[in-house]
Parts: structure tokens; C-alpha cells; sequence
């Protein structure tokens, strides 16, 4: 019974992004719900992997579902969001003659897919590669999913460029997802201030923000965790153990 426990929070996971898909792309819309199934499937992703391993019945399958999940949850959900976005910026959700939608209307609106077919090369990337057993290569998709589905909680942005702003940010963002850039992970091998000063300066920045700006911070808290993750890198490469 208990090896089943795992895979059954990595399809809860991906049902998360499931309904966040439908919710955010048809008549039920509702853009908070969307990005609140995110967090949950988040939740989900988060006890699989540690349910499985305080179990002891981590598998090849489980490996392989957990990124079948993501892609739905962390690709496609904050995709469709995206793209509902940039649809509302353009039409105000209120379009009915969809004959008058013009081919650059709808290049704005799907190019935010362009995340999912990232999301996908990197997840298939990660599971081959042995470098981040405890950190990243390339930004995680969760960070990525978090990011865009933070829009959502921005005030009503009234500016003609809204859409091609979020379109070139769809692009560098999927970049980042298969990008060779070291980004430091929140898995602590111990919890002294030393070996972890990037994670808890994160997490203090983060609580903080989150406590001014509520959840309009999170955006600002995924730049925030790029920003480190580069300045931790260029740290690194200076510091005298990594200088020939």
C-alpha cells in the first residue's frame, strides 16, 4: 500500500495543473483559483518526492510521472495563464466575434506556449543530468511557473505593450529554463549560516516582501532568486578555492 502513497500525490499534483488549465482558459475563468492549484500541486510535487524517499520506495516510474506532472502544472498551467492574460490586456475577456481576431492578436496570445515545449526540454534535461542533486542548472520550473502565474496578482496593467512585455518574458524566461547558469536550490545539507547564507538570505528577503506586499511580491521574489542565484555563482567563481 505504502509504495503507492508517492505516485498517488504525483497525480494529485498533476490534476492541480489539470483544473488550473480549464480554469483559466474556459467560462468557469477565474485567474486566483488557477495560480492557487499551482501552489497546491507545488505542495503535492513537494511531499511525492518526500513521502517517497521517508518510505523508501522511490522508482524509475515515479521518477518519470513526477515529470509528466510538472510539465501539466508547472508548463502548461502558467501557460494558459499567461496566454488569458494577454488575451484580457487585449480584448477584456469580452471578445465574442472571434472572425475579427487578427493574426498578430493571436501570435501574442499562444506564444506564451513557448513555455511549455522549454518546460519540457528541461525537465527531460534534468532527469539525465547528475550535477543537481543539490542544486540547479538552469532555472527549476516551479520558479518559472511561479513567476508568470504572479501576474495574476499584479494590478490591472492599462498599457498598449503589456502583452509584448509578457511575450519577450515568455522567451527569456524559457532561456533561463535550459540555460547553463548555476541556481542554488532550498535543500539544506545542514543549517549552519556559513554553508547557507544565500538560502537564508532568500528566505528572509522573501518573508519580508511577503509580509509589505503580500502576494503581489511574488514576482519580485522570483527576480529576486535569479539575481542571488548569479551574484552566489560570480561569488563562487572569485573565491580563492575556485582560482587557478
Amino acid at each position: 500500500m505504502k509504495k503507492h502513497i508517492p505516485n498517488t500525490l504525483t497525480i494529485c499534483n498533476l490534476l492541480c495543473g489539470v483544473f488550473s488549465v480549464v480554469i483559466s482558459t474556459t467560462q468557469f475563468k477565474s485567474l486566483e483559483l488557477a495560480v492557487a492549484l499551482i501552489f497546491c500541486g507545488a505542495v503535492f510535487d513537494f511531499f511525492d518526492g518526500f513521502s517517497a524517499r521517508l518510505l523508501k520506495v522511490a522508482s524509475p516510474i515515479g521518477k518519470e510521472l513526477d515529470s509528466l506532472a510538472d510539465l501539466i502544472t508547472f508548463g502548461f498551467a502558467p501557460a494558459a495563464i499567461t496566454s488569458s492574460l494577454i488575451f484580457d490586456s487585449l480584448y477584456g475577456g469580452q471578445l465574442t466575434d472571434y472572425d475579427n481576431i487578427s493574426t498578430y492578436a493571436l501570435a501574442l496570445t499562444f506564444f506564451p506556449y513557448i513555455i511549455v515545449a522549454f518546460s519540457a526540454l528541461r525537465l527531460a534535461k534534468f532527469n539525465l543530468d547528475t550535477r543537481q542533486a543539490h542544486s540547479f542548472i538552469g532555472l527549476p520550473t516551479p520558479a518559472n511557473a511561479i513567476f508568470f502565474a504572479s501576474f495574476a496578482f499584479l494590478p490591472d496593467i492599462d498599457l498598449e505593450i503589456f502583452p509584448i512585455i509578457l511575450d519577450v518574458l515568455c522567451l527569456v524566461f524559457s532561456l533561463l529554463l535550459v540555460s547553463e547558469i548555476p541556481m542554488f536550490s532550498l535543500k539544506f545539507q545542514n543549517y549552519s549560516w556559513a554553508d547557507n547564507k544565500i538560502r537564508f538570505s532568500f528566505l528572509i528577503c522573501t518573508v519580508i516582501l511577503l509580509a509589505i506586499f503580500k502576494l503581489q511580491a511574488l514576482t519580485g521574489i522570483m527576480v529576486l532568486y535569479i539575481v542571488l542565484s548569479l551574484v552566489d555563482d560570480f561569488v563562487n567563481k572569485k573565491t580563492p578555492d575556485n582560482l587557478e
